[in-house]
């Protein structure tokens, strides 16, 4: 999809896993390089967030400029970075996204005039799976000068397009690919359920 950079947080502390998850083998490759050719799928350019030392194997890295910010340090990172105005963030440990429903979450970033195109299941916002305009940045940004490092408390200062559970499930996806690995427990059920 033109006029889009797809970013892939690969940052964090992982703490609940107790290792680096972006490296973790899921389905006989890093979680990492599934995020990369997942976005790839739909992206023609698509970079990482992270430790330019780390993950430069995988491709094209930048470095958070607020590092230690959590997941608002990564989407601050990418959007002052990009030349297009849209940006499709996504976790590394989001292995069950669908490549369609990205297109579905692009498609509706470009059809609206919102900073911020995103999808919510229940009452629950996931910011790790968004598109983010460029100028979103600069609300981004206050907020980490300020020392606030919650993403989706920006989403009531701007205007939003909330994707919601139920559009979700009328256009035909299921609320269970947003299921993110955090522990080892996570990964040892994800890993079952694999064809």
């Amino acid at each position: 999809m033109e006029g889009v950079t797809g970013w892939v947080l690969a940052g964090g502390k992982s703490s609940r896993m107790g290792c680096d998850k972006a490296l973790l083998d899921f389905a006989g490759r890093p979680l990492l390089r599934h995020a990369l050719e997942l976005a790839s799928s739909v992206i023609a350019d698509v970079r990482i967030v992270g430790d330019p030392v780390k993950y430069a194997a995988f491709g094209a890295v930048i470095a958070d400029v607020y590092s230690e910010r959590g997941p608002l340090g990564g989407i601050h990172a990418a959007l002052v970075n990009s030349g297009t105005h849209l940006n499709l963030i996504l976790a590394t440990d989001l292995p069950f996204l669908e490549p369609r429903f990205l297109r579905y979450l692009i498609a509706a970033a470009q059809a609206t005039d919102a900073l911020v195109t995103v999808p919510r299941i229940g009452s629950y916002f996931e910011p790790l799976c968004a598109v983010y305009h460029k100028r979103f940045g600069e609300l981004v940004e206050a907020a980490l000068s300020k020392g606030k490092n919650k993403v989706d408390a920006l989403f009531a200062e701007t205007p939003t397009r909330t994707i919601t559970e139920e559009e979700i499930v009328n256009a035909a996806f299921g609320p269970a690919m947003f299921r993110n690995l955090n522990s080892p427990d996570d990964l040892r059920q994800a890993q079952q359920q694999l064809p």
